[in-house]
């Protein structure tokens, strides 16, 4: 009876034994499997970190090239607001000096804007259409003159037309089938785009 005590007492310490080394050696393996999972955490975390960088740095880059891009957009586009400027105040002095009838000898102008007409309109008879203070300071008489320049045979009648305010003259033929405008402003406006191409042009706004 003692020996069996004795030797269920010895299995138990064995098995009891053994227990604790296999508990000593789960604990072990929990211990490194944590380490290496924390390790691999940190490796992870390191490689997301160095990743958005990248990505960050991808996108300042991508967005850096982009605000570069637009800034000759920019420029020429604040460039060419400032010729516009410019050009609408050339304009807005030539009109201004052309309804002063200043810089210019105002009767040959007048004459000139006739006897142009007139050379592009079809017959042979006319009529000058002036304003009222117009033809009293330049008179009937400058019918002559004008036909004086036409390249062909004319007869042409000075008559005043109190709906034009302005200086130049508008022109028509004998059954007003034919009108051609040429008052000052009116001739501005039909030469100007092509006067803004010249002076641009000239100013080296744009290149010529």
């Amino acid at each position: 009876m003692t020996t069996d005590q004795s030797s269920t007492e010895k299995l138990r310490e064995e098995i009891l034994a053994d227990a604790a080394r296999e508990a000593e050696k789960i604990v072990i393996r929990a211990k490194q499997d944590a380490e290496a999972l924390m390790a691999n955490a940190a490796a992870e975390a390191d490689r997301l970190q160095r990743d958005r960088l990248d990505e960050a740095q991808t996108e300042a880059a991508r967005q850096s090239e982009l605000i570069l891009a637009t800034v000759p957009v920019e420029i020429d586009r604040m460039r060419a607001a400032r010729v516009e400027a410019l050009l609408a105040t050339i304009y807005e002095e030539a009109s201004g000096r052309l309804l002063a009838r200043e810089g210019f000898e105002y009767r040959e102008t007048v004459i000139a804007l006739a006897a142009h007409a007139i050379d592009r309109m079809e017959g042979d008879v006319f009529v000058v259409k002036l304003s009222d203070p117009d033809r009293a300071i330049l008179g009937d008489a400058m019918a002559g003159e004008i036909a004086g320049k036409v390249g062909r045979p004319v007869n042409i009648t000075i008559s005043n037309a109190p709906d034009i305010s302005e200086g130049g003259v508008i022109v028509e033929d004998e059954e007003a089938r034919q009108v051609w405008d040429n008052r000052l402003l009116k001739r501005l406006e039909r030469l100007w785009p092509e006067l803004r191409r010249q002076i641009a042009a000239q100013a080296n706004f744009v290149p010529k």
